[in-house]
């Protein structure tokens, strides 16, 4: 049984996160999502999201493609294949080449941990859903 991870805030759900858990199921037996907890979003954005996580996990919990809803409480992946223990982790190309996939690469090869990339979705995104909000309601969206 292949096992399949992947992760994201997904703030604001749109086609584009839709499109890469349904991709990502397609590619394994079992997938597992991680869901980025407002902390670390915070952290790493330097903004909170739009959606509260409890709403954001229930939302990627609801599709009938994922069998596990977690917290990504971390961005070190290796620490979530030591929790889930995954054979592949999937996640979007735009992140191919660049040196922390690169690095996250070499890191998953002696664990077997395969890295499969998906297309992009650039036409939609949080963050033009979220500059849209904020030039009808202000920057307080």
């Amino acid at each position: 049984m292949i096992v399949g991870y992947t992760t994201g805030v997904f703030d604001m759900f749109h086609v584009g996160h839709l499109r890469i858990i349904q991709n990502a199921a397609r590619n394994c037996d079992s997938l597992i999502v991680g869901v980025t907890t407002d902390e670390l979003a915070a952290v790493r954005k330097g903004k909170r999201p739009i959606i509260p996580f409890e709403e954001r996990l229930e939302i990627v919990e609801s599709l009938d493609c994922v069998a596990q809803a977690v917290p990504q409480d971390s961005m070190d992946k290796l620490e979530a294949w030591t929790r889930w223990h995954f054979d592949r982790m999937f996640v979007g190309d735009d992140w191919k080449g660049t040196p922390a996939w690169d690095l996250i690469e070499a890191e998953f090869a002696p664990h077997g941990v395969e890295i499969v990339y998906f297309p992009y979705t650039e036409h939609t995104s949080s963050t033009i859903l979220r500059s849209a909000l904020e030039s009808i309601h202000g920057a307080d969206a």
